[in-house]
């Protein structure tokens, strides 16, 4: 049986617009609404950041200090059967930090998993549009609840792969060196494409009847995971090996996990190339409801859903099997809209739904 994660209690600080706010969403469905830019977005990335220590909108947190504030600070009662603890992270020149309950976590992938949320805003296209990237990034999202140790072995490969690509540069491709930074390379190399391919395959089953509910009768949809490299250490060592001169040459690896990607398709076509801008955007919210059920079930708790500009571009049918989808998912849900009187909820009860309005970066 699932547990359900809940935010009671939310104060945030310095955080982009919002100067200071506080608020006690409900337990099932919070509609955030108001103009472009008054802060709408920022509430659902503070949500994200205090759960993951991480944002959707940037690789640079500094971004997402207050202008002319000395630093961000967001804190939250987070309720879980029943027992209540308190996560809180700050940001600023001098500081940087997560806590649980006042303690420091052993490790931010511990703190990461602690509270799982998944998030859907319009730069999510880009998982299906853009490069291969981004798709790894969904990989790696639920492999670190299905395989913690996955997160580790992405940053042992990625730290035997500078300092390979530091001796080539410097010593040469004959360097002694290198044939122990190889093996480390291809050791965590192919366990991080192994947990990958498990993910790939959970989203795989777990998208299938998401896209019949909400996407166009007919439509197939086929997903699966390409290996960049080899799950093989002994092929993988082997091929990095034979490629030092080459991989000097062009200043990359070309082979191995970072090459490893997740191929969607629709009727088996490529969506980037042949579905239509309503298509995509639908079929990336499947997506994000796999993630969800895989995060789901590998946590043994509902996560947390963040939905920003979920209805902007779809017909009526789509919209309408979008909130039939959040009526079923026993998730808490955020949504952001510029026109609630859109966003229809008829079969909840009251207190289910709480309604807020978003002005210049403050609850209104």
């Amino acid at each position: 049986m699932t547990s359900r994660i809940v935010f009671e209690k939310v104060r945030v600080e310095g955080f982009r617009n919002i100067e200071a706010l506080y608020f006690e969403p409900s337990p099932t469905i919070n509609v955030i609404a108001g103009d472009n830019g008054q802060g709408k977005t920022s509430l659902l990335e503070a949500l994200y950041f205090v759960a993951t220590t991480k944002s959707f909108r940037t690789e640079k947190p500094r971004e997402m200090i207050r202008e002319r504030a000395e630093m961000l600070a967001v804190r939250a009662r987070i309720v879980e059967s029943g027992i209540a603890r308190e996560q809180r992270v700050m940001l600023g020149p001098k500081v940087r930090g997560a806590q649980v309950d006042g303690k420091r976590p052993d490790t931010l992938s511990t703190y990461a998993t602690r509270t799982p949320v998944v998030v859907f805003h319009p730069g999510d296209l880009t998982i299906l549009t853009g490069g291969a990237a981004e798709r790894r990034t969904l990989l790696d999202r639920v492999a670190l609840f299905m395989d913690p140790a996955s997160a580790d072995h992405r940053l042992r490969y990625t730290r035997a792969a500078r300092a390979r690509r530091t001796v080539l540069e410097e010593r040469g491709p004959a360097a002694a060196e290198l044939t122990a930074l190889e093996h480390l390379m291809a050791l965590h190399g192919s366990e991080l494409s192994r947990s990958r391919l498990v993910a790939a395959e959970r989203l795989v089953a777990a998208l299938g009847p998401l896209v019949d509910s909400m996407a166009a009768p007919g439509v197939v949809v086929t997903a699966r995971f390409v290996p960049g490299g080899s799950l093989d250490v002994a092929e993988l060592t082997a091929e990095l090996r034979r490629r030092r001169e080459q991989d000097l040459r062009q200043r990359t690896v070309g082979f191995g996990p970072q090459r490893d990607d997740f191929d969607v398709r629709l009727d088996g076509r490529s969506v980037r190339r042949h579905a239509s801008q309503g298509q995509q955007r639908i079929l990336t919210l499947a997506l994000k409801g796999a993630e969800l059920g895989c995060v789901r079930d590998a946590r043994g708790a509902e996560p947390v859903l963040l939905l920003d500009d979920v209805s902007s571009e779809l017909d009526p049918e789509r919209t309408g099997a979008v909130f039939e989808f959040l009526h079923e998912t026993k998730s808490q849900v955020f949504v952001t809209t510029t026109r609630p009187e859109l966003f229809a909820t008829p079969r909840l009860t009251g207190g289910e739904r709480i309604d807020f309005r978003v002005f210049g970066g403050r609850l209104m």
